[in-house]
């Protein structure tokens, strides 16, 4: 599964990240663009999932049954392709520039777990990830391979057809409305009757306060921040470059298509990750 990306033509200013991240010690902001080539839509770049539909919030995941039903629904039917998802290039680059001790921590607002699969260690998941559920009334955390099995058991028959082919990055698809009737949803084993929700940072809901800080601790000891794949519009990730600037640290974006961040940059790269990272290793090992 996954792109293929064009060989990287001649790019000025890579050797200008080349020589950023050459320092060592490194900390990697990724975002959705670069898990695009591994087939997930990221929100607001070329694939656009934003454009064609809302994503989940916390106010009607919480509030509204019918909408958490419909999550479900398509989150069943979605988790085939995200669990299916492999690491592309730039994943396996980012853990390549890890392994060779220039990029320490990893920071990402991704939740599709690409840069462990990739061979990443130490990894911050800013939004959590889709590869657990959490319990809304007792907390418990349960691997989403469980609850994939008991939706199986209890669904058999379920097989609507999506609007389209393409996952969300919610990790859900679009279904027909009249399709989710059909679908039956389980609740949390733990304490036998709690509300399941998947263990990610929905729209509207605050990232833990701890998460926050352990971010903000691993971008003060780096040498450099290195941005990959976010336009950095929401404060999320912004915050991260904000911070760095105040704290004299240069900054490198490497994103297609203009980032809330580029004047606060000090390299950028406009060009296709699953090309320029591979490129940022070869230079490197020269």
């Amino acid at each position: 599964m996954g792109g293929v990306t064009a060989p990287l033509t001649v790019v000025p200013e890579l050797e200008d990240l080349a020589r950023l991240v050459g320092n060592g010690n490194a900390v990697v902001l990724s975002g959705a663009g670069l898990s695009t080539d591994s087939g997930i839509p990221d929100y607001r770049g070329a694939t656009g999932s934003l454009r064609r539909h809302t994503p989940m919030t916390w106010q009607t995941f919480t509030r509204d049954p019918r909408g958490r039903h419909r999550y479900w629904a398509r989150s069943f039917v979605g988790w085939r392709q995200i669990a299916g998802a492999r690491p592309n290039p730039g994943h396996r680059a980012v853990a390549a520039l890890q392994d060779a001790g220039l990029v320490g921590g990893i920071i990402t607002q991704n939740v599709d777990g690409l840069h462990q699969a990739g061979g990443a260690t130490d990894v911050l998941e800013l939004h959590g990830g889709l590869d657990r559920t959490v319990c809304l009334q007792c907390g418990d955390v349960a691997p989403r391979a469980e609850l994939d099995l008991r939706l199986r058991e209890v669904n058999p028959g379920f097989r609507p057809e999506p609007v389209d082919d393409e996952v969300n990055p919610d990790g859900d698809v679009e279904l027909p409305e009249e399709a989710l009737d059909g679908f039956v949803m389980v609740d949390c084993l733990a304490c036998g009757g709690g509300p399941l929700k998947p263990d990610v940072v929905f729209f509207g809901e605050t990232v833990p306060p701890e998460r926050v800080a352990a971010a903000y601790a691993t971008v003060c000891s780096a040498r450099s921040l290195v941005v990959l794949g976010s336009s950095l519009t929401v404060m999320s990730g912004y915050r991260f470059v904000l911070r760095a600037e105040k704290e004299g640290i240069p900054v490198a974006i490497v994103n297609c298509g203009p980032t809330r961040g580029d004047e606060k940059a000090d390299v950028r790269v406009d060009a296709p990750l699953g090309a320029v990272l591979p490129a940022l290793v070869d230079r490197l090992a020269r």
